[in-house]
């Protein structure tokens, strides 16, 4: 497989810079700063065994990519990105390239089948950091990363068992799901803590915060209808194969970095805000997660400092 990875922010780019020290063509989609920096020295990939040079073609539109009939996208932008690429690749792709949704939240899928026949979920878990242009941290060594894949909306095929092959290729766990998407579910219910960690100061009842979004999102997706693998499962699956990189500090996820680089937007929207958007649709009250939102929204527009917000106070009214 040839693989365009649009996207090569801190998911991205660490998939991309695996699968091209694998040997394995890889086009990198970035933008900005970003871009010129990987155009101009490579991507810098951080890893538990030092830092990797990435020379791979860049570019920011689908528009330059040399498609051919064996490649292969994965989508590793934010999910409120995912309308923009989706739009340049329907413009440049070929309508039968695989769509391979390396995303979270749950929405993304949807929006790419609407447009791609051959559209594909991976449940991502991949602790990384991107914070300087041109520099990706990959936060878990020896493994980076578990990427299981399967098909939208269900079932797998030759492209999940490629992609896995080549994914494990690259050192990175990764196995072909039937229920691709009720595993990125339970993902789902797990981020539902990033808008709290972005947004609040920590302590008890940031993490009390956090809890009650999290229990809250469970009884949204019961009533939706929608299955979740139990968080026991889940827990097998990961088991002890991402190691933590002792050499690094715990830093925040992937919506307390859009704060921190004042990008002005976050992906809240597509994680508490899914809960939000399920409660409405099925009848079921979300006032935590609609807090949740409420106030990564406001740190996001304004500018405002990430982590810089009492938990007590939206505890006491919700």
């Amino acid at each position: 497989m040839k693989y365009v990875v649009y996207g090569a922010g801190a998911v991205g780019g660490v998939i991309g810079g695996h699968l091209h020290l694998a040997g394995l063509p890889v086009t990198l989609v970035a933008r900005g700063a970003h871009l010129e920096a990987i155009r101009s020295g490579g991507l810098v990939l951080d890893t538990g065994d030092g830092r990797h040079r990435i020379e791979a073609p860049a570019t920011d539109t689908a528009a330059e990519v040399g498609w051919t009939d064996d490649t292969v996208v994965l989508l590793a932008v934010k999910s409120h990105q995912a309308a923009v690429a989706l739009a340049d690749l329907r413009a440049h792709a070929p309508a039968d390239v695989p769509v391979v949704c390396a995303t979270n939240g749950i929405a993304t899928e949807s929006a790419a089948l609407r447009l791609f026949e051959r559209t594909y979920a991976v449940c991502v878990m991949l602790p990384a950091t991107h914070l300087e242009p041109g520099v990706v941290v990959a936060g878990c060594h020896p493994t980076p990363a578990i990427l299981d894949i399967g098909r939208f909306p269900d079932g797998t095929d030759e492209t999940t068992a490629a992609v896995a092959a080549d994914l494990r290729g690259a050192g990175i766990a990764s196995e072909e799901r039937d229920d691709i998407m009720a595993m990125k579910r339970r993902k789902l219910v797990m981020n539902l803590g990033n808008g709290v960690d972005a947004s609040f100061a920590q302590g008890d009842a940031a993490d009390e915060l956090a809890e009650r979004a999290q229990a809250e999102g469970e009884r949204v997706l019961a009533a939706a209808g929608l299955t979740v693998v139990p968080a026991e499962e889940d827990r097998e699956r990961r088991g002890s194969i991402l190691q933590r990189r002792p050499d690094l500090e715990r830093r925040g996820g992937s919506t307390w970095q859009s704060l921190i680089r004042g990008t002005g937007d976050s992906e809240i929207d597509y994680l508490a805000g899914e809960v939000v958007l399920q409660g409405r649709l099925h009848g079921v009250l979300t006032p935590v997660n609609d807090a949740v939102v409420a106030a990564t929204r406001h740190l996001a527009a304004t500018g405002g400092a990430a982590r810089s917000l009492d938990a007590t106070e939206v505890l006491a009214r919700v």
